[in-house]
């Protein structure tokens, strides 16, 4: 059987002439090898040509920062997360930046966090703990950390994460290279990848997709959304867009605001933060539920208004929004017309189409991984350990994520049940949907 389908294979291979290569792959080549390999290996090094060239502004720049010594404000919004404050906020006292000020905010946990944070605050170790009797969700709980700072800069940390030991100088760094700058994004990786099968895939789409893509977006002005994990903001600006909107989906929608009043939102690669990524497919997918949803509800829904030629117009927001709309939306979309195609054209050589697709994006990722190395600082895992497993990246890229994400867009186009997800409270997200949030 399988020598059969071998024999079938060779001789669909030595049958292929350019013409028909194309027509059988033309998602492939004018879509995903042409984005996600062509375009971004040349932004790559246009990106690393400036940064070199750069490399005397970036220093003057982190002086001017050190010399001035601003206060940082960094707040920490959550639920039930006794069990990861103590660990966060020790790291915090090991950063090469000192000159911060450290704010817990408990949004009505039912664990150990009161009793934790109380004693932090009691010890000197945390400059404030804030409770909220009644749990509002994680804006509402970022909202309130704001109230207390003091600082010119606003950190926004997750309490599971850890951070490198000069995370907080470098992801600042970058405000002081261009004063426009209104937000900036930490780099995230992946701390347990080596826990199960799904966050082994999780943390080589971090390293390299992720990463590598924020690389690319920030470079072309389009960067869309700062990690809730690790993000950076003047306080001025959130002043002025008045903080995080309730209701889920507050990462992608802060961005959007900040850019829509003329600020600029840069990614810094080398401020690295570790997080724990979900364990198994089916919390994945519970995620990504999440995530995904918010394409449609901020940047169709919400933020429409970034698509259209009124008085705060904005080429590179609208250029963002393109982008996102076309290469998450349409094209998965158009990856079910291809399949389409595909079936009703050429169903005699459906197995060969699927062997080749799947070989073609395999030596692409291999290619990719191996490439893009050299413009990571540096990985906290061995790229060895990662390389086994890109073969199983087109099932999760290529099926897994694409299916999780179609069901996301039914979900919030035709029925908004982002509005109903349990990670927000349901008072707040029902509020949210009232005010059209």
């Amino acid at each position: 059987m399988i020598e059969e389908i071998l024999d079938n294979y060779l001789r669909f291979l030595q049958s292929l002439n350019v013409g028909h290569f194309v027509r059988l792959f033309w998602f492939y080549i004018f879509f995903e090898f042409i984005r996600y390999f062509v375009i971004e290996w040349i932004v790559l090094n246009i990106w690393r040509l400036s940064k070199y060239l750069n490399r005397d502004k970036y220093e003057k720049a982190r002086q001017e920062f050190l010399f001035e010594n601003p206060l940082v404000s960094i707040i920490i919004p959550g639920k039930n997360e006794g069990k990861h404050i103590y660990k966060l906020i020790r790291s915090l006292k090991e950063q090469t930046y000192q000159n911060i000020e450290v704010i817990v905010i408990d949004d009505g946990s039912d664990d150990d966090t009161p009793t934790i944070g109380r004693d932090l605050e009691k010890a000197g170790w945390i400059d404030q703990f804030v409770r909220n009797e009644i749990r509002g969700g994680k804006a509402s709980a970022a909202n309130t950390g704001l109230r207390f700072c003091k600082g010119k800069f606003i950190v926004h940390l997750d309490a599971d994460c850890s951070y490198d030991r000069d995370a907080i100088e470098k992801i600042i760094i970058p405000f002081y290279l261009d004063k426009q700058v209104g937000g900036v994004g930490g780099n995230v990786m992946v701390r347990n990848y080596k826990q199960s099968l799904a966050t082994t895939l999780q943390a080589i789409e971090y390293f390299d997709t992720i990463s590598i893509g924020r690389v690319v977006t920030s470079k072309l002005g389009v960067y869309r959304i700062i990690s809730g994990a690790f993000g950076a903001f003047r306080a001025d600006v959130l002043e002025k867009v008045k903080g995080w909107d309730i209701g889920p989906g507050l990462d992608g929608d802060i961005t959007v605001k900040i850019r829509k009043i003329g600020y600029k939102i840069k990614f810094e690669q080398d401020a690295i933060c570790l997080t724990n990524a979900p364990g198994t497919f089916k919390k994945l997918a519970k995620q990504r539920l999440r995530w995904d949803k918010s394409l449609i509800r901020f940047r169709i829904r919400k933020h429409h208004d970034v698509l259209l030629p009124n008085q705060s117009f904005k080429f590179s927001n609208f250029i963002s929004f393109v982008e996102n709309i076309t290469y998450n939306l349409v094209l998965n979309v158009k990856w079910y017309v291809y399949l389409s195609d595909m079936i009703i054209n050429y169903r005699s050589l459906i197995l060969n189409i699927l062997i080749t697709n799947f070989l073609l994006y395999t030596i692409t990722n291999f290619v990719k991984f191996v490439l893009y190395s050299v413009y990571r600082k540096r990985s906290h895992a061995p790229m060895s350990y990662f390389l086994i497993y890109i073969p199983c990246m087109v099932i999760y890229f290529g099926y897994y994520l694409r299916i999780v994400r179609s069901v996301a867009y039914v979900q919030e186009l035709f029925f908004k049940l982002s509005y109903n997800d349990p990670w927000n409270p349901k008072k707040t997200s029902q509020h949210a949907k009232r005010m059209g949030l």
